[in-house]
C-alpha cells in the first residue's frame, strides 16, 4: 500500500481540525511556559492552509501539498511556531519530491526531513524541551517499522505513538531553548506545547492513512 494525495490533503484536513479542537488546550500549556499564543497561531496557520487547499489542481502531487502548507504558515503564523513548523512541513515536501505515490521508505524520509529541518532551524535537540522531543522518536520509531517490513499505515502509527510518548516526556524537563528557557526549574512539570501540537499533527498524518479512514466520519467530524 502506497500513500498519495488523498492521505497528504486528508492528513492537512484533519490536522487543522484537531488543532481548532485543541486550541484552548495549546494556549493554556503555552500561557504557563510560553507567550500564550502557540495555539492561536496555529489554528489561525491552518485555517488559511484549508482556504488555500481548495485551490489545489487536480492533478497535484503530495510534494505540492506540503508545499502550500509550508508556505502558507511561514506566511501566516506569528511567533516561533510558524517559521519551524512551516519549514518541517517545506522539508517534507522536498523530501516528498515529485513522487505521485509514497511508499515506506518514502514515509521515512519525509518524516526524517521534516524533523531535520525543525532542528536546522531551531537549533534544538533531544532533551531540549521542544517540538524536537516529539518529532525525533516518532523518526526514529517509523524508521525501525519500517526496517521490520511493516505497512505505511503502520510506520505512520508507530510514529503517532512515539510523539505522543515523546510529548509527554517534556514535562520533567527544564527547557533550554525559547522564551521557556527564562524561567529554569519552573518550567518543570508543564508539557511544551510545540512537542503537544507536533504530536497532534503527527496522529492525524496516522489517522488519515488507516484503511477505511473517512475525513467525514472521524472524530469530531
Amino acid at each position: 500500500m502506497t500513500l498519495g494525495i488523498t492521505w497528504v490533503t486528508d492528513w492537512i484536513r484533519l490536522s487543522a481540525r484537531v488543532i481548532a479542537e485543541h486550541r484552548v488546550e495549546l494556549i493554556t500549556l503555552d500561557r504557563e511556559i510560553g507567550d500564550g499564543d502557540h495555539g492561536e497561531n496555529l489554528d489561525r496557520g491552518f485555517s488559511a492552509v484549508i482556504v488555500k487547499l481548495d485551490a489545489l489542481p487536480a492533478d497535484a502531487l503530495p510534494g505540492d501539498a506540503l508545499k502550500l502548507v509550508a508556505t502558507t504558515l511561514i506566511s501566516t503564523v506569528g511567533g516561533a511556531s510558524g517559521p519551524l513548523v512551516g519549514t518541517a512541513f517545506l522539508k517534507a515536501a522536498q523530501a516528498a519530491g515529485k513522487e505521485a505515490e509514497l511508499d515506506g521508505a518514502a514515509i521515512v524520509a519525509l518524516l526524517t526531513a521534516a524533523r531535520d529541518g525543525v532542528v536546522l532551524r531551531g537549533k534544538a535537540a533531544v532533551g531540549d524541551k521542544t517540538m524536537i522531543d516529539a518529532w525525533s522518536p516518532a523518526v526514529d520509531a517509523a524508521t525501525a517499522a519500517e526496517a521490520d517490513g511493516k505497512s505505511e499505515p503502520e510506520i505512520l502509527l508507530a510514529a503517532a505513538d512515539a510523539a505522543e510518548k515523546g510529548a509527554e516526556s517534556t514535562e520533567p524537563l527544564v527547557a533550554h531553548k525559547g522564551r521557556a528557557s527564562y524561567l529554569g526549574e519552573r518550567a518543570i512539570g508543564h508539557r511544551d506545547p510545540g512537542s503537544q501540537s507536533s504530536a497532534l499533527m503527527l496522529r492525524a498524518a496516522s489517522d488519515a492513512a488507516q484503511p477505511g479512514f473517512s475525513l467525514v466520519e472521524s472524530p469530531g467530524a
